[in-house]
């Protein structure tokens, strides 16, 4: 997504003084009124953009030290490249078993259910079934703190303003700015209460993949106006403002919830069964990011794994006995990549097992 440069108010600026917002500490409000006539500036000074909400309990932050906010499905640092296709495969699976539930149910809505892979990802995002590339966001401000609040045990939570592009339809792509805006009370079928109680949107990136060039470019840190620090207490609800009650964000007798409860109970049954084949792709996938650089800075070869084992078993820089249990293993790891179910339970648990063990005890030079 492209970055955006905001236009501030004077406080803010002043208390910036001169960093990056994702990287600044948050700007304090003490009052709901105050945050409302704070984010009323800055939406009449970025005319250009249309300001959206998300509360959250905590500031998460990179190793870059600042905010980040990225979709579930992208988040954690160093993410590797078999952990994310690993998440890929297990959104695809939730897809498919979400489309056969409308159906089975004759959910009303679910011939659009089927046909729109972003209807797909808002309902198994919004409703918590499995993470997306899609971020949750709220034209509500109130919603947004409302959110923030209710999940946090700490004495200050959080509410980020994003600047996205002024949607055009219910599912609005910007190839320009490299955004998808999604409104859930559009798409989303009327079974679906709490999108309607939540003045639910979402956000993602057009073409979405699971590989990138550089991963910040998909971090909504790039579209940040402002990052407001409240207060975790009543007294924030002031002037006859009140805080939006739980029942209403997520109201009783939602049947999409309630199918979306039976999905994850499927989602976990199926990660459970196919669960050891992934941790032991992405605990390889952390032995070569090891071995791999070295071995081709050693050799000046583009190298593969195979190569890399033997090149520094010859290097004296592994020794033979973790050599011949990573051949052992890389054979698992081969048949596990191309022919999962025929991977017994237990030869992965093993393979998972001595990889772990080798990540510990392996100590190597940088390359």
């Amino acid at each position: 997504m492209l970055s955006i440069k905001p236009q501030l108010t004077d406080e803010l600026e002043k208390h910036l003084g001169g960093k990056d917002i994702w990287r600044a500490p948050a700007f304090p409000v003490s009052t709901y009124r105050a945050l409302v006539e704070h984010v009323a500036r800055l939406a009449y000074a970025n005319r250009n953009q249309l300001l959206f909400f998300r509360g959250q309990n905590k500031d998460y932050q990179s190793k870059a030290e600042g905010s980040t906010l990225y979709p579930a499905i992208y988040r954690g640092d160093n993410l590797l490249q078999a952990e994310l296709e690993v998440r890929f495969k297990k959104l695809a699976s939730s897809e498919r078993a979400l489309v056969n539930l409308f159906k089975s149910h004759k959910i009303e809505g679910s011939r659009d259910v089927s046909h729109k892979k972003y209807i797909q990802w808002s309902i198994l995002q919004h409703y918590e079934v499995v993470a997306t590339p899609l971020l949750d966001v709220t034209q509500s401000l109130r919603v947004a703190c409302s959110f923030a609040q209710m999940a946090s045990t700490d004495s200050q939570c959080f509410v980020y303003v994003l600047g996205l592009p002024f949607p055009t339809n219910r599912i609005s792509v910007n190839s320009e700015e490299e955004l998808v805006n999604i409104r859930l009370l559009s798409i989303c079928p009327p079974a679906a209460l709490r999108p309607y109680y939540q003045e639910g949107y979402m956000a993602g990136t057009p073409d979405v993949t699971n590989e990138y060039d550089v991963k910040t470019e998909l971090d909504f840190r790039n579209r940040l106006i402002a990052k407001f620090g409240i207060p975790h207490t009543k007294s924030f609800w002031n002037d006859g403002f009140e805080i939006t009650p739980r029942a209403a964000l997520y109201p009783n007798n939602d049947k999409v919830e309630q199918l979306c409860r039976e999905l994850i109970g499927r989602v976990e049954d199926e990660a459970s069964a196919e669960g050891d084949v992934g941790k032991l792709l992405v605990e390889w996938a952390r032995l070569e990011e090891k071995i791999v650089p070295l071995a081709r800075h050693r050799s000046e070869r583009n190298v593969s794994v195979g190569d890399a084992i033997r090149i520094l078993l010859q290097q004296h820089l592994v020794p033979k006995d973790i050599a011949i249990s990573l051949e052992n293993v890389r054979r698992v790891r081969n048949l596990a990549a191309h022919a999962p179910s025929r991977v017994r339970d237990d030869e992965a648990q093993v393979a998972i097992r001595v990889l772990r063990d080798i990540n510990k005890r392996l100590e190597l030079p940088k390359a």
